[in-house]
């Protein structure tokens, strides 16, 4: 691991990606005032980007540049997604959880393999488990009964990936 460099890398995609989770939750409970598994969810992320925003500073690691296109996308992602009902709304929960589970697993992979930076494991791992804790809460909510569930999920697994892909290059 080319360690600053990696370490910016993965600070900058996870701000991305949790800054992302807010504004999906944010565009959903414009729709869905009064969904709570939506607001709790709403909550952790918020606090997951405070702390990767403190990171942000601290390591002197500037914010992607897609930060503009994540803030009206994610929006518009959760307020279709809402509109289309709760069970949509859990779905895209689910979709985007799968492939952060996956990311999470391997970051904390690559930094095991440093055998350095406790605190931003420990961040990670306590993120990746709430993470599955929402994707878990989406699923008892019925998500993956949303109409067109398959095609749904595919299609933001995608999005989710480029998103990924890109916040931690640019």
């Amino acid at each position: 691991m080319e360690q600053k460099k990696d370490i910016h890398r993965i600070i900058r995609v996870n701000q991305a990606g949790e800054y992302g989770a807010t504004r999906i939750y944010k565009g959903q409970l414009a729709v869905l005032k009064d969904d709570e598994t939506i607001k709790k969810m709403a909550d952790q992320e918020a606090e997951h980007l405070k702390k990767f925003n403190q990171l942000l500073i601290e390591n002197k690691v500037r914010p992607t540049l897609f930060q503009p296109i994540w803030h009206i996308g994610g929006y518009a992602l959760g307020v279709v997604t809402a509109l289309l009902g709760e069970k949509t709304a859990h779905a895209c929960t689910i979709a985007v959880e799968t492939v952060i589970d996956e990311h999470y697993q391997n970051q904390l992979h690559e930094l095991e393999l440093s055998g350095e930076h406790e605190d931003l494991k420990n961040l990670i791992r306590q993120c990746h488990e709430e993470e599955l804790e929402h994707k878990a809460f989406a699923i008892d909510e019925g998500g993956e009964n949303a109409l067109g569930f398959p095609v749904l999920n595919s299609a933001i697994q995608a999005i989710s990936k480029a998103a990924i892909w890109l916040s931690s290059r640019v």
